[in-house]
């Protein structure tokens, strides 16, 4: 009998508990495999590793967000096999979306800690950058093997697994998917020329404000009140998806922090004509982003470090019984499901007794490339480098994969965060500080933050495989390859922007490694710490915890500059505006559907072009010098981008971007 999945949709209780004795039959049934690695699905997968990863390298360096690229690969991989008529192809686009999405998560873990070495003056070299990131991504995915079945399958019907959920849709959707890809091809055509226009070719301004104006200039020198947006196509597409829920409590923290706070400080600091904490001048003559920066960043900081705990505290029952989890899993006794002493293939990961050799060979690994690489050859820095790194990783492997499984959301910043704070007074009591002890310690973040990002995007593959009937060992063992090639292409990525743009002010904003910095720097060089600060966030965070609040999301706006919060507020009340254009429920999620897709080609498509931009800026200073060619005095429109003509017109612009992201999501049909 030949397998195919011609006409097949997901079973019925695909997304609902199972009922006594019911059991969940895949799309492709365990007798019946259909080929998964073959060399086209090994070669797009590979392909979409790479450019996934250089677009949000560039997109999170600048907004400090990561786009995931699961769904808008799972769309390019159903749109290509139906282009190329491949038939029974499910598997095949399984393993390409497996492997390349290996990209945004790996990048999440580079770019929130690596940039802040830069940023504090240490420059980081390729080999740290892409070593941090491959054996972080490794670990991830070992220590997430052991709890596929806790959450995959013993909890079916349990968690929602939003993103998941989505990416299988896709997948499924067969012959609409064909139909899909042009509609995320378009946008990406259309968002990466949008963004290209500006960042590459200056024909307006990226970052608009207030202060253009007569009124706002007046009142931003008054008070040090101002509205700021970045224009970006690609920032108003993550909006979208995000939706109005999370953009508004993003952008509520961020009004807090820009409209409440920061005119407070302002008002009272402004009668003190000293430097306050490590300023380097009094805040009478700090404008609005100075203040950001220097005061009100620090309690987000603290509200993101409480949440990362507090959420740790919520999933304690899920860590105690890691380890009972893990043991069953070696000792075989948790298969209560095989046949003769054999799982099922659906069912089938790679065997403990060589994850467990794989891990201590990892282990191995990152004690050798911190004696080497990062601690100059002290044994006991080395160890105590990888005792934290194995033990926070360990513990909030769990917290990830269910914050995936349930949100769609990883907190990973806010584990970084604690994981920063942890490692620098450990390793300043046992006698690292300063410049080295910075270096090692982020290198350490770094290494956590990539395991934790990659165990939350690997159950995301793992569960649509489990819906499809993909077998798990496959995807585990080539999860490896695409982490392989998203750490060298993030590495290669973060090299060349800090060359051309550099990171942190008057440069590419990289808002997490900022932030990652700013909490580690007091830490190491025995600077006083704004402790004050950080516990007001902390308050905060615990507060809106009560209230029922995302504490992280919140929190996240009050540390990200304001114009990146704006944008994705806008993205957020179009997707509410496109939902609500219409009563019928088919209807409304027909279009919602629709914008999702262009919200991801814009995703994309900016990102991309962004880093297009950033390589023709980069090439230029490498032929004719650090004051050579550039594009836009070439065209003449250096000096235009910057005028308040090019302010306005950005304005102009951005608004119609909005119109036609509603136009375009409402002109869609029930049956596309």
């Amino acid at each position: 009998m030949e397998p195919t999945t011609k006409g097949k949709g997901l079973p019925e209780n695909a997304y609902r508990k199972l009922k006594e004795g019911e059991v969940y039959m895949p799309v492709v049934p365990d007798d019946l495999p259909l080929p998964e690695v073959t060399g086209y699905s090994l070669f797009w997968g590979m392909f979409y590793a790479v450019v996934f990863s250089a677009a949000a390298a560039y997109l999170g360096l600048k907004i400090g967000q990561v786009f995931e690229a699961a769904i808008p690969i799972a769309i390019l991989a159903v749109g290509m096999s139906s282009l190329l008529k491949r038939k029974d192809s499910l598997s095949e686009n399984v393993i390409v979306q497996s492997i390349g999405a290996s990209s945004g998560v790996i990048v999440a873990g580079a770019i929130f800690t690596i940039p802040g070495l830069y940023i504090l003056g240490l420059n980081a070299t390729f080999p740290q950058v892409f070593l941090a990131s491959l054996f972080g991504g490794f670990l991830g995915i070992l220590f997430l093997i052991p709890f596929r079945r806790y959450f995959v399958k013993d909890m079916h019907g349990e968690f929602p697994f939003p993103e998941a959920t989505a990416t299988t849709e896709v997948l499924v959707a067969g012959e609409a998917g064909g139909r899909q890809a042009k509609i995320l091809l378009k946008a990406l055509f259309i968002g990466g020329l949008y963004d290209f226009l500006v960042s590459g070719l200056g024909l307006w301004k990226e970052v608009v404000s207030t202060t253009v104006f007569g009124w706002g200039k007046q009142l931003a020198n008054a008070t040090r009140l101002e509205f700021r947006m970045n224009i970006g196509a690609a920032v108003m597409g993550l909006g979208y998806i995000v939706g109005l829920k999370y953009a508004l409590i993003i952008a509520s923290g961020s009004f807090l922090a820009w409209w409440v706070i920061l005119p407070a400080i302002y008002y009272v600091g402004q009668f003190n004509p000293a430097p306050i904490l490590n300023a380097a001048k009094p805040i009478a003559a700090m404008m609005p982003m100075e203040i950001f920066n220097q005061y009100v960043r620090h309690i987000g900081i603290g509200g993101i470090a409480a949440a990362g705990l507090i959420g740790v505290i919520k999933s304690h029952k899920i860590i105690t019984g890691a380890f009972k989890l893990a043991w069953l899993e070696i000792t075989g006794k948790a298969h209560e499901d095989m046949i003769d002493n054999k799982a099922p293939r659906t069912q089938t990961d790679i065997k403990m007794k060589w994850v467990s050799v794989l891990i201590v060979s990892v282990f191995l690994g990152i004690f050798v490339f911190f004696l080497l690489l990062v601690v100059k050859g002290n044994v006991l820095y080395a160890f105590t480098g990888l005792a934290i790194v194995a033990v926070i990783a360990f513990l909030f492997t769990t917290v990830a994969a269910r914050a995936i499984a349930i949100v769609g959301t990883n907190p990973v910043s806010g584990m970084t965060l604690m994981t920063l704070i942890i490692s620098s007074v450990i390793l300043v009591s046992i006698g690292l500080h300063g410049d080295d002890g910075m270096l090692a310690a982020l290198i350490i973040g770094g290494v956590v933050c990539t395991a934790l990002s990659m165990a939350g995007g690997f159950i995301t593959d793992l569960k649509i495989g489990y819906w499809l009937g993909t077998t798990p060992r496959t995807q585990e063992r080539y999860k490896f390859l695409g982490t392989l090639l998203a750490a060298a292409s993030v590495g290669a990525v973060i090299f060349l922007l800090h060359r051309t743009f550099g990171f942190g002010p008057g440069g590419l904003e990289a808002p997490q490694a900022s932030a990652m910095a700013a909490v580690l720097k007091p830490l190491m060089t025995g600077q006083p710490a704004p402790w004050i600060l950080y516990i007001a966030g902390v308050i905060l965070a615990v507060i809106l915890d009560f209230l029922g609040i995302s504490p992280l999301a919140f929190a996240l706006g009050m540390y990200l500059p304001l114009h990146l919060n704006t944008p994705i507020l806008a993205g957020g009340i179009i997707a509410h505006l496109v939902y609500k254009s219409t009563k019928d429920e088919k209807l409304q999620v027909a279009r919602r559907e629709k914008g999702t897709l262009i919200a991801s080609g814009f995703i994309a498509g900016g990102a991309i072009m962004g880093v297009v931009a950033a390589a023709i800026v980069f090439i230029g200073q490498s032929v004719t010098g650090q004051d050579g060619w550039n594009i836009m005095k070439t065209i003449g429109t250096s000096k235009w981008v910057e005028s308040s003509g090019a302010e306005i017109l950005g304005f102009f612009m951005f608004l119609l971007l909005l119109i036609y992201m509603y136009w375009d999501s409402k002109r869609t049909k029930v049956e596309e």
